[in-house]
């Protein structure tokens, strides 16, 4: 797990996130997404923490080939995506993370990450998740989803959630009725539609001016007199 970006200002630090990966990936082949893919003027204005998931893949992954091994996921699922396995270890896990690297601002999630990070903070606003750590108050949710689970459902999205967040919905993703459904459980969603898949999209002159009015909302949102984390470094933390 790593983190990245440099100070806002000597009076506004930057935006913690913690960065929840794809299933079957890695914190690192996450890092390398995001970093890979978005401008120095929003990666420097964030400060990001790619972990690894708890569990190790227990199949093939889809970025074999692609990115180098090893490979983790967060929980395994049925092929229905309604019966879960390790939910609550995982939950517990990412609480955990937050409070030995945090305090954490907000989520990012990719794919099952996405998933995860919408869901906790309607599950955290209930007091069933979370429930150790600050309130998150920003989701990035690239590629995301519900849980179809009613159990599970009924509880992290029984109400709309006041989290700023802002979502990625690409037109050729085999998620995108799903990301379009997820959108109902927030209020005033940023919303940051692209062409390709279910991918991390690179940022053209619309989105990016998306993604400035998001990080201009969540900075004004933060403590003026947090301390600042001035660092710009990337390492992974495994």
């Amino acid at each position: 797990m790593g983190s990245l970006g440099a100070a806002i200002d000597s009076n506004h630090r930057r935006p913690r996130f913690l960065c929840l990966h794809g299933f079957r990936t890695s914190g690192a082949i996450m890092r390398s997404q995001v970093v890979g893919k978005w401008p120095e003027e929003v990666i420097g204005r964030l400060d990001l923490v790619f972990p690894d998931a708890p569990f190790p893949a227990e199949g093939k992954s889809d970025v074999e080939g692609i990115f180098p091994p090893p490979y983790y996921e967060w929980f395994q699922f049925d092929k229905d995506f309604l019966e879960y396995r390790n939910l609550d270890k995982c939950f517990a896990y990412i609480e955990d993370l937050m409070i030995e690297h945090g305090p954490f601002d907000g989520l990012m999630g990719f794919s099952q990450g996405a998933i995860l990070s919408a869901a906790l903070v309607g599950l955290q606003a209930r007091g069933l998740a979370l429930t150790r750590v600050p309130k998150v108050k920003h989701l990035i949710i690239i590629g995301g989803a519900k849980f179809q689970s009613p159990a599970v459902a009924e509880k992290a999205y029984a109400s709309a959630v006041d989290c700023t967040s802002l979502h990625f919905l690409g037109d050729m993703d085999f998620l995108k009725k799903h990301g379009e459904a997820l959108l109902e459980s927030f209020i005033n969603p940023y919303v940051i539609r692209h062409p390709k898949g279910h991918t991390v999209p690179r940022l053209d002159d619309k989105s990016l001016e998306t993604m400035r009015d998001f990080l201009q909302k969540i900075e004004n949102d933060l403590p003026r007199d947090a301390p600042c984390n001035d660092k710009h470094e990337e390492e992974h933390l495994s």
